[in-house]
C-alpha cells in the first residue's frame, strides 16, 4: 500500500512538473481578472455584491467547524469541476479563473477603499494554500481541455491527462484545501 502511495505521489510530481506552463496561465489569467476588479469595481459592483450577501448569508451562525466544512466543500468543488470540466477546451476554468480573480481585485479594492491598504495583510493568510491549490486545478482543466489539438491519439491522451490530473488532485490539491479551509474557517470565525 505504502509503495501504491509513493508511485502515485511520484506520478502526481511529474504530471504537476509537466503543466506547470498551464498553471502559470492558470495563475497570470487570476492576476489579470484581479487587476480588472480592482481597477473598475464599478462594472461589477451588482453582481458581486448580491455574491457576497449570498456567500454572507449562508455562512452566518455557522461555528469553527461547519465553516471549515463550509470552505472546505466549496473549494473542492470549485476544483474538480475546474479540472473535470476543461475537457471543453477549458473554457470552463478559464472563465472560473478570470471571474474569482476579478471578485478578489473587486473585494480588494473595496476593502482598501474601507480600511486602508494593509487590510491585505489581513486577507494574505486566507489564500496561502488555497490559490496555489486553485491555480494548479484550474491549470489542470485547461490542459485537459488541450487534448483536442494533440497529434496522434486524443484518446488516450485525453485518458492520461485526465488520470494525471485526478492524481494530482488527490495527492497535491485535496491535501491544500484541508489545510486552507483550516486555516481560513478559523481565521473567520475568529473575527466574527
Amino acid at each position: 500500500m505504502k509503495k501504491n502511495k509513493n508511485k502515485m505521489w511520484k506520478e502526481s510530481l511529474t504530471y504537476l512538473k509537466e503543466s506547470r506552463n498551464f498553471i502559470y496561465f492558470a495563475f497570470l489569467l487570476f492576476v489579470l481578472g484581479g487587476l480588472i476588479g480592482f481597477l473598475f469595481p464599478g462594472v461589477f459592483s451588482t453582481y458581486f455584491d448580491e455574491l457576497i450577501k449570498k456567500l454572507i448569508s449562508q455562512t452566518e451562525g455557522l461555528n469553527t467547524i461547519e465553516m471549515i466544512f463550509f470552505i472546505f466543500q466549496n473549494n473542492i468543488l470549485s476544483s474538480f469541476l475546474a479540472i473535470i470540466l476543461g475537457f471543453a477546451l477549458g473554457i470552463f476554468p478559464f472563465g472560473s479563473i478570470l471571474v474569482n480573480g476579478s471578485l478578489l481585485g473587486y473585494v480588494l479594492s473595496k476593502a482598501i477603499n474601507e480600511k486602508g491598504i494593509f487590510v491585505i495583510w489581513r486577507l494574505f493568510p486566507h489564500g496561502i494554500f488555497e490559490l496555489p491549490a486553485i491555480f494548479i486545478a484550474v491549470g489542470l482543466g485547461i490542459k485537459l481541455g488541450m487534448f483536442w489539438f494533440v497529434k496522434g491519439d486524443i484518446k488516450k491522451e485525453f485518458k492520461r491527462r485526465l488520470w494525471g490530473s485526478l492524481k494530482v488532485f488527490l495527492m497535491i490539491i485535496l491535501p491544500l484545501l484541508i489545510i486552507a479551509a483550516i486555516i481560513e474557517g478559523t481565521l473567520v470565525s475568529l473575527a466574527s
